[in-house]
């Protein structure tokens, strides 16, 4: 190793000592409710597949005819040459699957934001992100040039109060995930677009972690809150989303109206500057939208399911924070008493993953259960069976 690298092995040692290094594993089998990972089969909870469409055969037989008819690489920006008809269409049904005027498609949903905040403000301008957002969220809130404002985690007070001290400001966004993806609980919608409508600021809603899952069109939680509170679809002006989770493809998008997917298509540098993703799985995510909309049992079976877990995990004192969805965490504190629940747990063929910092806060490492609506009543039985009753009561970090 080169001597300019002489400082890696060091931090790498200090990353050991305190349970943070993560050891890459390699995944034997499809993305399913059960897998093969680093030679050993287990019950899967780590993955987002929450409807089970990343190994459906309807998927992958959409993608292998567009891979025989397309080939493999998109090999050009979607600006120059790499946007296929597949990916066109894909934009035309995304924007009619959300009942906007227009779609535009990423490579991921990380480049999706990365790109979209800095095209929507910059200097002069205020960005207003809840605290514990998406990474991705933090990191293009970071690479615009406007001053940043973080809001304590779904504190609706603090954020009105953060609009009236930049009132000043040429342009605001306001940015949150709708489900969080470690907490498992969802973002006060209805009251965040009534500030953006009151203090004119623009909306973004990261719906990653509910597309396809939420919503009596599986359309995420603006259109579940929309349906008491119905101006909160045009307040959402920005909606994010993602076809790797629930739609079980790969890839990221944006819906609005003509003029923002417009200006995000000349201006989002992820998107201008990104080679497009391939054409097959754009086809896998067309068929993907396809099951959600003529298979809503698969997101209320999901819901159903989840509400029983949570419920079973309570009932045995595990701490899984305000969790009312599909993700649930189970809070343990201490990193390695976490890598510990987690290794007991994958003796027992049970893969749950350790999620400890910088990915959530210091002393609240958790495992995170990603329920699918593959998971069977027994697997579930075996999870609830395996982590048995929190020793401790409520939280394990004393």
């Amino acid at each position: 190793m080169h001597s300019s690298l002489h400082w890696l092995k060091g931090a790498l040692a200090r990353l050991d000592l305190q349970s943070l290094r993560r050891r890459r594993t390699v995944r034997e089998s499809c993305q399913a409710a059960e897998v093969a990972i680093d030679g050993q089969r287990m019950v899967n909870f780590g993955a987002n597949d929450y409807l089970g469409l990343a190994a459906d055969p309807r998927l992958a037989e959409a993608a292998a005819r567009v891979l025989g008819s397309d080939g493999s690489g998109s090999g050009a920006s979607p600006i120059v040459s790499g946007r296929s008809r597949v990916h066109a269409e894909l934009e035309r049904r995304l924007a009619e699957f959300e009942h906007t005027e227009s779609a535009l498609v990423f490579p991921s949903g990380f480049a999706a934001n990365a790109g979209i905040i800095p095209a929507l403000v910059g200097e002069g301008d205020a960005v207003l992100s809840d605290a514990v957002n998406h990474a991705s969220l933090i990191d293009g809130c970071r690479l615009s040039k406007a001053e940043r404002f973080i809001y304590p985690h779904c504190d609706v007070a603090a954020l009105e109060r953060l609009l009236i001290e930049t009132s000043h400001c040429r342009r605001r966004l306001i940015v949150t995930d709708s489900l969080f993806s470690m907490d498992g609980d969802v973002a006060p919608l209805v009251e965040i677009g009534q500030l953006a409508d009151r203090y004119n600021a623009m909306l973004l809603v990261d719906e990653a972690h509910a597309t396809g899952v939420w919503g009596a069109e599986g359309r995420g939680l603006v259109e579940h809150f929309s349906a008491t509170a119905p101006q909160l679809e045009q307040q959402a002006t920005i909606r994010v989303g993602t076809l790797s989770k629930a739609l079980g493809a790969c890839g990221g998008f944006v819906v609005g109206p003509n003029e923002l997917i417009e200006w995000l298509a000349n201006s989002a540098r992820s998107y201008v500057f990104s080679t497009a993703g391939m054409a097959a799985s754009a086809a896998a995510a067309i068929a993907a939208l396809d099951i959600v909309r003529d298979e809503p049992f698969r997101r209320t079976e999901l819901l159903t399911h989840a509400a029983m877990l949570r419920e079973q995990l309570v009932e045995r004192g595990w701490d899984i924070a305000d969790s009312t969805s599909q993700v649930i965490p189970v809070v343990v504190g201490d990193a390695d008493k976490t890598l510990a629940l987690a290794g007991k747990l994958r003796e027992a063929g049970l893969y749950v993953p350790a999620i400890r910092p910088p990915t959530v806060a210091e002393d609240s490492s958790r495992l995170r259960i990603s329920l699918s609506w593959l998971h069977t009543e027994e697997q579930v039985g075996r999870l609830v069976e395996a982590l048995g009753k929190n020793p401790i009561g409520r939280g394990v970090s004393s």
